[in-house]
């Protein structure tokens, strides 16, 4: 019976919240002198059911143990998360680290020694860990924490929160998250092969949120989203990237999919959206609405929404970068690489030294899981084994350019565009403006000959001189490739790691929905009025696991307070709300529990409306 909403600034408020009505709260650590059920996250993780609140106190959490899905070997995790509907929620983002370093190091140690590879690949080499994995469970919660550390080895690993769906099946496995409040970054790099990959991830799943995040320090990417073909339908909101080879990567991600009112800046490619032919299958990233159906933001058939966000000073090659993330064009602020039917509209790009944003083909040379029928997949296959995704059906609407393009290589600018089939609709480029006056693209007249969304293009845009700056710039062919005369771009000259910032925003109340416990006291429910009870009620009431009654007291309104002999972990109390009907009766409970030995009480209160 005991749900309540506590406001800002731990003031309660009477709220009507929807816990399980079983939930528990399993708390690990200690929380204001108050000790939780559980020394360890794993622990908890593994007694949760369905429901339940998992808090944890401020402390770093080091990882002394892996465990894997049983159909994936080859991504061991410090903490696995296989059960649906629970949260996990730290009670202070800054404190509260999972870390991927050894026992006994600092936090988040940048000493090699304090590294931890994860287990034996058995070939004489070690698989790499991560950070905090939920695999194919429903609707997890990951909340107001630091992860860090995280490394990669010769596994799928080197990843911090990781909503996995099957990694490389091609189908869905994973329906809604939550993730918010969340830091994660590495503090450690020796070579790409051991350096931390992703920050926050998603692959192969539907539905989610991510709010209020920070990444920085990942040799591919920040922020990722992939395999999730046209029914993504994730939000990625006020999220903040910086110090990666990409801000954010996503392939093969489309559908309804929108980030609004987010930092991308000093990543070497502020934020990149592709089409890959490898196990991120089935390809190709397409932002059109499923089922041919409208957006409610863009009002067209474009679900994939880029809006309101801050692209800047995104020209670092000194930042870890492995694969294919490599390849992003350094002083770019954002790439669309063979991606379709995307909107990027209001957003600001400011000091990207290259191009504040760009449209071209990707030639991609991987090969999907050997048991897809089509080798290249909404792409045109060619020589060498390259599947081409060409751009098409994008639009740049409304945004505003300052001070992009001041390497001063030929073509760098605002925005430029190269597409190689024809017969596709143009990316259209309307309404964007500089604030120097002069808007600058390649081809010149984009904004005039390009200006109305929804034209099929006769011949293709194929723009050598743009594809030749971007090839030099990103060295996708390799250190050798050639560059036109007098172009320069920044190269890597060492990696440079650098610290979190300091005060990121902390969850404002972590009690916020959680059923009262002894860390969560004062909560107040207010049941609504159609629900009303009847005089007589019998109010059924249960703690937590490894927490035992030891008493409960009742205050029925301006009664006395009358106390009741309870056991055990579940026990039942019956009131007299009084005789007069439609009214707000307010009952309050103390609880005195044991926990660990130890005692503790939990104060709450119901407000019950008599029939």
């Amino acid at each position: 019976m005991r749900r309540a909403v506590c406001g800002l600034l731990g003031v309660c408020a009477a709220a009507v919240i929807a816990p399980a009505a079983n939930a528990d709260v399993l708390r690990v650590g200690t929380y204001n002198g108050v000790p939780g059920q559980y020394s360890s996250i794993q622990a908890a993780v593994t007694a949760a059911q369905p429901g339940d609140f998992i808090l944890v106190a401020p402390g770093d959490y080091k990882t002394t143990d892996s465990s894997a899905p049983s159909d994936s070997s080859d991504t061991p995790a410090a903490l696995l998360m296989s059960t649906p509907n629970v949260t996990l929620r730290g009670m202070n983002r800054n404190t509260v680290v999972v870390d991927g370093t050894k026992p006994g190091s600092p936090e988040c140690s940048s000493n090699a020694s304090d590294q931890n590879l994860g287990p034996s690949d058995g070939s004489g080499g070690q698989l790499g860990l991560n950070g905090i994995m939920v695999y194919k469970a429903d609707n997890v919660a990951v909340q107001n924490l630091t992860a860090c550390n995280f490394l990669a080895g010769t596994g799928s690993a080197g990843n911090e929160v990781w909503w996995n769906g099957g990694n490389g099946g091609g189908q869905i496995g994973g329906w809604g998250f939550d993730g918010s409040y969340l830091t994660t970054t590495s503090t450690f790099y020796q070579d790409e092969s051991t350096a931390a990959q992703y920050g926050i991830f998603s692959s192969d799943w539907s539905g989610g949120t991510w709010y209020q995040d920070y990444t920085s320090n990942f040799n591919d990417s920040g922020f990722y989203i992939g395999a999730c073909q046209q029914v993504c339908d994730q939000t990625m909101n006020d999220v903040w990237s910086e110090y990666n080879a990409l801000g954010y990567s996503g392939t093969n991600s489309g559908g309804q999919l929108v980030v609004e009112n987010s930092q991308f800046d000093n990543n070497e490619d502020g934020f990149d959206t592709n089409s890959q032919n490898n196990d991120d299958w089935p390809s190709p990233q397409d932002g059109a609405c499923p089922n041919g159906g409208t957006s409610s933001i863009t009002h067209t058939h474009s679900c994939w929404v880029f809006m309101d966000n801050y692209v800047h000073d995104n020209n670092n090659p000194n930042v870890p970068a492995a694969g294919a993330a490599a390849a992003g064009p350094v002083g770019t602020g954002m790439s669309v690489s063979g991606g379709r039917d995307d909107t990027i509209m209001d957003n600001r790009f400011v000091n990207n030294g290259a191009w504040g944003t760009i449209f071209v083909p990707y030639p991609d040379t991987e090969t999907p899981p050997s048991d897809v029928t089509d080798p290249c997949n909404g792409g045109v296959g060619g020589a060498g084994n390259v599947c081409n995704y060409d751009d098409w059906g994008n639009s740049l609407l409304n945004n505003t350019y300052t001070n992009d393009g001041f390497f001063g290589n030929q073509t760098n600018g605002d925005f430029a565009e190269s597409t190689t089939t024809p017969g596709n609709a143009i990316n259209c480029f309307s309404g964007n403006v500089d604030t120097s006056g002069t808007v600058t693209s390649s081809p010149s007249t984009l904004q005039q000959t390009n200006s109305s969304c929804g034209q099929t293009a006769a011949a293709p845009d194929t723009n050598p001189l743009f594809i030749s700056q971007v090839n030099c710039d990103s060295q996708f062919f390799g250190a050798g490739s050639a560059c036109p005369p007098g172009s320069t771009y920044p190269r890597l000259s060492d990696v440079v790691m650098h610290p979190l910032p300091s005060g990121l925003q902390t969850m404002p109340d972590p009690c916020s929905g959680v059923p009262a416990n002894p860390w969560c006291n004062g909560a107040v429910q207010v049941l609504p009025a159609h629900k009303c009870v009847a005089r007589y009620l019998t109010v059924h009431l249960k703690v937590a696991k490894r927490e035992r009654f030891s008493s409960v007291s009742v205050k029925v309104a301006r009664r006395k307070w009358r106390r009741y002999k309870a056991h055990g972990r579940r026990t039942s109390i019956r009131l007299d709300l009084g005789a007069q009907g439609h009214h707000n009766v307010w009952v309050r409970f103390l609880e005195r529990i044991k926990v660990r030995s130890r005692a503790e009480t939990i104060r709450f209160a119901t407000v019950y409306h008599r029939c």
